[in-house]
């Protein structure tokens, strides 16, 4: 056997951590715009909000110095905190089961290709192409007593926006429909993830249609649905676009969003940046918390 000098073994050791430090480098210049993105419009603009919720901070005379925790206290005692945090959960519960259980069906009805599987796939997906704002002008128009094209099929107007129940169900329609096509598009992914020798083999084990959606299906689609789910609740409770244009929160404030409780802290009536600071502070710790729950327990066993 050949032994090999000390010098030779420290020169052939030098290429090889020139290439680990080349690579590391090269890994950082890949993650370094991504990081500079989350700095600069993630990390940055929360560090604004925590300071500006501890300032007495005016939209109209900046900054005028610390007042401890005056605007968290301020924002809990707000008479229309607790309403709208009532009706935002009672809006994201309603959204999640009916948009989660239509865009399953959409996804289980388009999964088998088929001579119109295509056209029924697009025509689904159309309405997600929308901007949200666009989609709620729109839905406006339709609900309006002046100029829905719904007028002529009935001799009086329909209130579709007079009362806190049927603006609720309003835009819950709206929502169904702008994002229906999204979600069974995410869903119909990971059903054509589940190999079709799962089904062969519960078809010759006499597995019916039920039993098999039950015991496979459901299961094996379990992290499209955790996804699916933890989307749909985090954009369900920072709904704004909808309920301003549609109802700017009437009547009488019965659907007034957290978000649109912030704006109008901000932008009405007080006008107080301090304020609408502390009440996203505030959201922006609630909903890590509903995150990690929804994580913890939609994760899979083997996780």
């Amino acid at each position: 056997m050949t032994v090999r000098s000390l010098p030779a073994l420290a020169a052939d050791s030098r290429p090889s951590r020139r290439r680990r430090w080349s690579s590391s480098l090269a890994g950082w210049g890949y993650a370094l715009p991504t990081a500079a993105f989350v700095l600069i419009f993630f990390v940055v603009p929360i560090g604004i909000v925590a300071r500006m919720s501890v300032s007495d901070w005016k939209l109209f005379t900046g900054d005028r110095g610390w007042n401890s925790g005056k605007n968290f206290q301020s924002a809990l005692d707000d008479p229309l905190l607790w309403p709208s945090v009532w009706f935002t959960i009672k809006y994201t519960v309603v959204t999640t089961v009916i948009l989660l259980a239509l865009a399953l069906g959409l996804a289980l009805l388009v999964q088998e290709s088929t001579r119109w599987t295509g056209l029924l796939r697009t025509s689904f997906l159309i309405p997600s192409a929308l901007g949200l704002a666009s989609a709620s002008l729109l839905f406006y128009a339709l609900y309006s007593p002046q100029s829905s094209p719904l007028l002529g099929f009935t001799d009086k107007p329909i209130s579709f926006l007079g009362t806190p129940m049927s603006a609720l169900w309003s835009t819950v329609v709206l929502i169904v429909w702008r994002y229906a096509g999204f979600y069974m598009l995410l869903l119909l992914v990971g059903l054509q993830s589940i190999s079709g020798d799962v089904y062969e083999a519960a078809r010759l084990d006499g597995a019916n249609r039920w039993q098999t959606f039950r015991r496979i299906t459901l299961p094996l689609l379990r992290p499209s649905l955790a996804l699916s789910t933890i989307l749909c609740v985090t954009g369900s409770l920072l709904a704004f676009d909808q309920f301003y244009i549609l109802t700017k929160g009437g009547p009488d404030n019965s659907t007034i969003t957290i978000v649109q409780l912030i704006y109008n802290s901000a932008f009405q009536g007080r006008n107080d940046l301090g304020r609408a600071a502390a009440l996203s502070i505030l959201v922006l710790g609630a909903l890590l918390i509903i995150n990690l729950v929804q994580f913890r327990s939609l994760r899979g066993k083997e996780n």
